[in-house]
């Protein structure tokens, strides 16, 4: 059986110090796919880049910041998919371009769409190359950045492992520049929150930064892959991580011993699609927390919904002091929803098999 791993490229790595495009790096990682490919795996590519390659062809000051991203990937997503393009063709494989948006994943049919998209190319030998279609996605529309994307691709195409390719090893315990600080080497469930060590800066062409890594590596690693964050500059990155025994230094995020189902593995990158809110009282919130995965969210716990939804869209979980606990589909309109509040003996809000908690 072939492995399948997902593989995020960043801005950074694929970004010559001169502005636009790293070709050679580009050709070395496309070398290392291509070598993998070889010796049985699939591999599906998130690949930033884009608004890179588009900025190193147009100078206008006088555009704003959703304008110029426009237009700048517009023209540097033909350019990058090029690029790639040329590049697996010497190495006699065949890629292909998967743009997307949030918006188009909100909905399962959506969802299971792009998943069978991919499917069949990885089923005829294609290499998936992905990348948000930020042409059109802006604003609250936007995945955070590919980061996210590829946390959703990764759960979405039942990969075994997501690799996060940055311009550093991995997470530091301290600022990456100073001496004394060490890559943290391995993040264990139930101990992700790494917060204390996560520099907020933004890489130089990337929306993100490591706090979003962290973030969706741990919320990845939940659901049962192993995520990994390592350097992307590194030659022969992506063979000595898959292929090696060398001990590569890299942050490893291990998996969960209880994957996710395939329905909760979409729900748990639902909540930026969230259309309301369903507020809980103490008791519910420790009955969720405390109890088996089997809890669903009961209307006799319920204090308060915000929000207009429809039945089966997603909503967040919410206790009485604000805090989000989770996120899943409703079974109710938030009209009917309402009129149910604090009542026993009704159907849940949330199913417990459609609810994924934080």
């Amino acid at each position: 059986m072939k492995k399948r791993i997902a593989v995020k490229i960043g801005s950074n790595v694929l970004a010559a110090k001169e502005g636009g495009l790293d070709l050679s790096r580009i050709k070395q990682i496309v070398s290392q796919v291509s070598t993998l490919h070889k010796q049985g795996f699939e591999i599906i590519m998130v690949s930033s880049g884009a608004v890179a390659a588009g900025r190193s062809l147009i100078t206008d000051d006088k555009l704003d910041a959703v304008s110029a991203r426009q237009l700048f990937s517009a023209i540097g997503q033909a350019k990058l998919i090029n690029h790639y393009h040329t590049f697996f063709e010497e190495e006699g494989l065949v890629c292909g371009q998967v743009l997307t948006t949030k918006e188009s994943l909100s909905t399962r049919s959506h969802y299971l769409n792009q998943r069978n998209c991919m499917e069949v190319m990885l089923q005829h030998g294609v290499v998936p190359i992905v990348n948000e279609n930020d042409t059109i996605s802006v604003t609250e529309l936007m995945f955070t950045d590919n980061d996210e994307l590829s946390g959703m691709v990764a759960t979405m195409m039942g990969a075994e492992k997501l690799i996060i390719l940055s311009n550093i090893d991995g997470i530091y315990n301290g600022n990456p520049s100073d001496a004394n600080s060490s890559v943290i080497r391995e993040v264990y469930p139930g101990k992700r929150d790494l917060s204390n060590y996560i520099q907020t800066s933004k890489s130089s062409y990337g929306r993100g930064g490591m706090q979003t890594k962290t973030h969706i590596a741990s919320k990845v690693a939940d659901e049962g892959l192993e995520v990994i964050i390592a350097n992307g500059k590194k030659d022969d990155i992506l063979l000595k991580l898959l292929t090696s025994d060398e001990d590569v230094v890299c942050t490893r995020f291990l998996p969960s011993k209880e994957p996710a189902t395939s329905i909760k593995k979409w729900i748990a990158h639902s909540d930026g699609f969230a259309r309301g809110k369903v507020i809980i009282n103490e008791g519910a919130k420790q009955a969720l927390i405390e109890g088996d995965s089997a809890s669903s969210v009961l209307f006799v716990g319920v204090v308060r919904i915000d929000g207009d939804f429809e039945k089966d869209d997603i909503v967040k979980v919410m206790d009485e002091e604000g805090n989000q606990l989770g996120v899943g589909k409703a079974q109710y309109k938030s009209d009917d929803a309402r009129k149910l509040i604090g009542k026993k003996g009704k159907k849940p809000i949330i199913h417990c098999d459609y609810l994924y908690l934080f």
